[in-house]
């Protein structure tokens, strides 16, 4: 059977769908020009946990839990659920947890940078020019011989672990739902102001969350991808759909009045223009040295992928040392400790850049 999203028209369509279901939830709760964020959602997961306690921030977001549980369901049954791993897993933990660190600094994933320009936050523009440029960095190592080596093929049961993870956070949140004015609900943490407080329903971000989830893993929707296949290959495919995500969100922003066009005041988000492009940058190349964007690293890992649920859980690290250790941006600007840590971070992914070459017999 013919995989009608991974054509030109599929990829469209499923970028064109994101983009309104993202408007749609921000338009039933979640916070604003945040309708889908995998950094900022698996940062809320983060702080659900108590693994970091910024309070703002900490809310158990169901999207997460179904991108992964979705992709599994698809790759079961597309016969495309391979469990596999074993590629360089500390490296791309610290991938991972740079990446986080970079898209904090900035405030959001490609996906979140797409949605705030959809939203008319021009801050946006820095981001995705820095995106762009930590790819196209990330590129120049590909080309010189970069790999983290092969993956190798893990005993069924290894492919579980992840899902199982999501499973088990979607249990804890029903047994432990968050209380009208409760910081606390039983062992998960959640806020009572600030963005972590703005959600939409329940049924409705699994609901959703889910079928992205099987979308994307039909459909292999990955934006840093799309960057790295235009400047590689001069390939658009991938293209095709980010850019189909940005349209329909915009198209859906002005028909539901959420379009606010301009630089000041936008939603979490500040203007610090060197930053916001700057961790981008990180985030950019942390994301192309680990082979996907954030979403694509959840979808891979629903199906199986080790590798991929590894760089995940360095993005929960990332999360945690951003916000315990001054490092994640507010609206008030970058972090006291967000500068060092992106010039660390960048110098630590060109060392991976570097002096990570598969050998050859």
């Amino acid at each position: 059977m013919k995989n009608i999203f991974a054509t030109r028209w599929g990829i469209i369509g499923v970028g064109a769908i994101i983009g309104v279901l993202a408007a749609l939830l921000q338009y039933f709760g979640n916070p604003a020009n945040m309708g889908v964020c995998v950094a900022c959602f698996v940062r809320d997961i983060t702080g659900a946990t108590g693994l970091h306690r910024a309070a703002v921030v900490q809310y158990m977001r169901p999207e997460i839990i179904g991108f992964i549980i979705g992709a599994l369901g698809a790759a079961l049954v597309f016969r495309e659920f391979k469990p596999r791993g074993g590629s360089a897993p500390i490296a791309r933990f610290v991938l991972g947890a740079f990446a986080m660190i970079g898209a904090l600094v900035f405030l959001g994933c490609p996906w979140r940078a797409m949605l705030r320009l959809a939203g008319g936050d021009l801050n946006a523009v820095l981001g995705l020019a820095g995106l762009a440029g930590g790819i196209w960095i990330g590129t120049l190592f590909l080309k010189n011989g970069y790999s983290l080596g092969r993956a190798k093929v893990f005993p069924w049961a290894a492919g579980w672990i992840m899902p199982a993870i999501a499973a088990g956070f979607l249990v804890l949140m029903l047994l432990n739902p968050p209380i009208a004015g409760e910081g606390k609900s039983g062992v998960l943490f959640y806020s009572v102001s600030g963005p972590g407080s703005m959600y939409a329903p329940f049924a409705v971000s699994l609901g959703i969350g889910l079928f992205i989830g099987i979308l994307a893993q039909r459909s292999r929707f990955c934006t840093m991808g799309a960057i790295r296949d235009l400047l590689l290959f001069r390939q658009v495919h991938l293209l095709s759909g980010a850019l189909a995500l940005l349209v329909f969100a915009f198209i859906a922003n002005l028909a539901l009045g959420q379009f606010n066009p301009g630089f000041e005041n936008q939603p979490v988000a500040h203007t610090s223009h060197a930053w916001n492009a700057l961790g981008m940058v990180l985030a950019g190349l942390a994301f192309a040295l680990a082979g996907g964007c954030p979403g694509r690293q959840l979808f891979l890992s629903g199906e199986g992928d080790g590798d991929a649920a590894i760089f995940v859980i360095g993005m929960i690290a990332g999360a945690a040392f951003s916000h315990n250790f001054g490092l994640a941006s507010s609206p008030a600007g970058v972090g006291p400790h967000g500068i060092a840590a992106v010039v660390v971070g960048l110098a630590v992914c060109a060392a991976i850049g570097f002096t990570m070459k598969e050998k050859r017999s």
